[in-house]
């Protein structure tokens, strides 16, 4: 979806529409969700601190998000996706793989499945769609990037390796900030300086990862479309107003997020037994600590003492506050067997840097 928290804000606010918006907590320490494409033209974007985003953008709107108003939007489209395939793998609220080879419509091509869902998403919510049509999920993921908003790209499969050649890396899947600038050391910047890597040297420089950037680079990637995962983690993470660095009122925060997490994992009948304490400093810098536990962790009681135990590995002070805390439960208690390998493994997109929360 095309700028979605702000296009549903902007369809249900008439005197928004045409302005520049940014959805989010107008708070000191604030962050854009989504912003409209008349903010993004003054540099405004997702994840940017909404002090940033203001002096960015003088007259920028901020709106409270309604998560709940997204939620039924995103159920309104789910539903359209659902009249033509059975096999969807959503990725957001506003964002999902679709594989309609065999669709319910029995329509012969991609791209006409792609029409005609995106005059659907309009008529019945108002909302624009963009929608990128290829024949593996990394192509059409760029795709539907290529041409917003209300956009529509195929990738044909014998102009599939020109398109990546020319590609800036950036724009690959699973290439962070980090990797790209590990690979412009490298002096990979495009598809092509990339498919001239050999594997052994991608494998030397980015781990398992090197195998996944040398397919990519090749057009190659044999993910299906999975209507189910498995949970992996539950975290939470709260950002406060002002830093804080006195060991009570980090203790008293800890013991605020870890009730919450005990929350998440209760409802999401999740057992896990690494527990793992993400702090972010005042500069932004962020580390991790994480310690594994022989069983589960599922209580509050259980959580806080191990949290306590990591922030004791943790240098903060006057000097250097905190901004952020947040915990994370991850390594499942119980791991189902292992099925027969049938095709190539699945893998999900992760943060490659950081722990994904």
């Amino acid at each position: 979806m095309d700028q979605f928290f702000a296009a549903v804000e902007q369809r249900d606010r008439p005197e928004l529409r045409g302005l520049p918006i940014a959805v989010g907590h107008d708070a000191a320490r604030g962050v854009v969700a989504t912003a409209s494409y008349e903010a993004r033209r003054y540099g405004v974007h997702s994840a940017q601190p909404i002090v940033t985003a203001k002096r960015l953008c003088p007259q920028l709107i901020i709106v409270e998000p309604r998560f709940q108003a997204y939620k039924e939007a995103s159920m309104q489209i789910r539903s359209i996706f659902q009249d033509y395939t059975d096999l969807i793998e959503p990725l957001s609220l506003d964002e999902a793989f679709l594989d309609v080879t065999e669709n319910k419509h029995g329509l012969p091509l991609g791209v006409d499945c792609a029409k005609e869902i995106k005059q659907r998403i309009f008529d019945l919510t108002g909302l624009t769609a963009s929608a990128g049509v290829s024949y593996c999920k990394f192509l059409a993921k760029i795709a539907s990037d290529y041409r917003k908003p209300d956009g529509l790209c195929v990738i044909h499969p014998d102009r599939a390796q020109q398109f990546i050649d020319q590609l800036r890396v950036e724009r690959i899947w699973g290439v962070g900030q980090k990797t790209a600038e590990h690979m412009h050391r490298m002096g990979i910047f495009t598809g092509a300086d990339l498919r001239r890597m050999s594997l052994e040297h991608l494998h030397q420089e980015f781990g398992k990862m090197g195998r996944v950037f040398y397919d990519f680079a090749r057009g190659i990637d044999h993910r299906p479309v999975v209507t189910e995962w498995q949970r992996k983690s539950v975290s939470c993470e709260r950002t406060y107003e002002k830093d804080i660095f006195l060991t009570e009122q980090l203790t008293t925060e800890l013991s605020h997020v870890a009730e919450e997490l005990e929350h998440r994992i209760a409802k999401n009948g999740f057992e896990g037994r690494t527990l793992t304490l993400k702090v972010k400093y005042a500069d932004f810098r962020q580390i991790t600590r994480s310690i594994t536990q022989e069983r589960a962790l599922l209580t509050k009681d259980e959580l806080l003492p191990l949290a306590l135990q990591l922030l004791g590995q943790v240098d903060y002070s006057a000097r250097h506050p905190v901004r952020l805390l947040g915990l994370g439960v991850s390594g499942l208690a119980q791991q189902p067997p292992e099925p027969p390998i049938t095709h190539q493994p699945q893998w999900r997109e992760l943060e490659l840097e950081f722990l994904p929360w």
